[in-house]
C-alpha cells in the first residue's frame, strides 16, 4: 500500500473555505488538491477542485495527437464527478449546435465562445465524462472530483481577461466544435454503486460499501482507491476522506458495510 501525498495548488478561481478534510478557512485560494502519483503507477491523476470563479474555457488533445505531434505525452481525457454546488452552478461542455472553424476562431478572439457552449446546471452527483478534443469549462461555486489521464497539456481558448497564455492555434487545431454527446452525463443518486468509465484509457466505479463479484473481476491488479464519506482499512492502516491510496487489489481493502468511494485504474 502506498498513500498518496498531496499538492494543494493555488489558483485565482480557487477558495479560502475548504471542505474541512483539507484545512477548513486557509489564507491563500486554494483551486486543486491533487494526489501525487508514484512514479510506478503515473497514468491517472485525481485531484479535488474547488472554484470561486469560472475556469478558462479550454481543451487538451488526444494521445494519438500528441504521439502525431511528438510531445512525447500521453492525451487528456478526463472525469468530473460534482460532491457540492451553489445554487445556479454549472459546467459548459460542447457546443450548442455545431459550429465551423471560422466561427470558433472569430469566438475565441473575441470571447464569446462560452456564449456558444452547453452550460449545465449541476448539483451534487452529477458526473461527466470527458473526452479529450472537448471544449469545456467549469463554472463557480463547484467542489469536485477529477479523474483524468495524467497529462499536463492544456489548450486554454478564452480566460476572461486573466494573464495567462491563450492558445488559439493549437486549441482550433484539436478542439471539437460539436455538442457534447448525452450519454457521457449520469446523474447518480446519493447512495448505491455506479459504473462510472470503462475506458477506453481507463475505469472508474464508485462504490456504496464493498465491490460486487462484477466489479472485483474488472478490476484485477493495482489501482487507485479515494474515500469520499467513510473509511477503509489497507495494510493495516486507515484510510479517510481526503487522502488516496494505491493498493495492490481490491482483495487488499477492507470497505464499510455502506459508505461512498472511488477506485481507478488504468485500461
Amino acid at each position: 500500500m502506498i498513500l498518496l501525498s498531496t499538492r494543494s495548488v493555488a489558483k485565482p478561481w480557487g477558495r479560502t473555505d475548504l471542505p474541512q478534510i483539507f484545512g477548513g478557512s486557509v489564507a491563500k485560494a486554494i483551486g486543486e488538491v491533487w494526489f501525487e502519483p508514484p512514479s510506478e503507477f503515473d497514468a491517472l491523476l485525481i485531484k479535488y477542485i474547488f472554484t470561486s470563479e469560472k475556469l478558462s474555457v479550454q481543451c487538451h488533445p488526444s494521445s494519438d495527437q500528441t504521439l502525431a505531434m511528438g510531445l512525447g505525452k500521453q492525451g487528456k481525457d478526463e472525469c468530473w464527478l460534482v460532491l457540492d454546488a451553489q445554487p445556479g452552478a454549472q459546467l459548459a461542455i460542447g457546443f450548442e449546435r455545431e459550429i465551423d472553424d471560422e466561427a470558433m476562431r472569430a469566438a475565441m478572439q473575441d470571447g464569446s465562445i462560452e456564449r456558444l457552449l452547453s452550460w449545465y446546471p449541476v448539483s451534487a452527483g452529477d458526473f461527466f465524462y470527458i473526452p479529450a478534443n472537448t471544449v469545456h469549462a467549469i463554472g463557480a461555486g463547484i467542489t469536485l472530483v477529477e479523474v483524468q489521464q495524467n497529462s499536463d497539456i492544456t489548450y486554454r481558448l478564452y480566460d476572461y481577461g486573466r494573464p495567462r497564455a491563450l492558445h488559439f492555434e493549437e486549441g482550433a487545431a484539436v478542439a471539437l466544435r460539436k455538442p457534447y454527446p448525452a450519454h457521457h452525463h449520469q446523474r447518480l443518486t446519493a447512495t448505491g454503486s455506479a459504473q462510472l468509465v470503462d475506458g477506453p484509457h481507463f475505469r472508474l466505479d464508485r462504490l456504496d460499501g464493498a465491490p460486487d463479484p462484477a466489479v472485483a473481476t474488472r478490476y484485477a491488479g493495482s489501482l487507485l482507491v479515494v474515500p469520499l464519506d467513510c473509511h477503509l482499512s489497507l495494510a493495516g492502516s486507515t484510510i479517510a476522506p481526503g487522502q488516496c491510496a494505491l493498493a495492490d487489489g481490491l482483495a487488499a481493502i477492507t470497505f464499510p458495510a455502506t459508505g461512498l468511494s472511488l477506485i481507478a485504474q488504468p485500461v
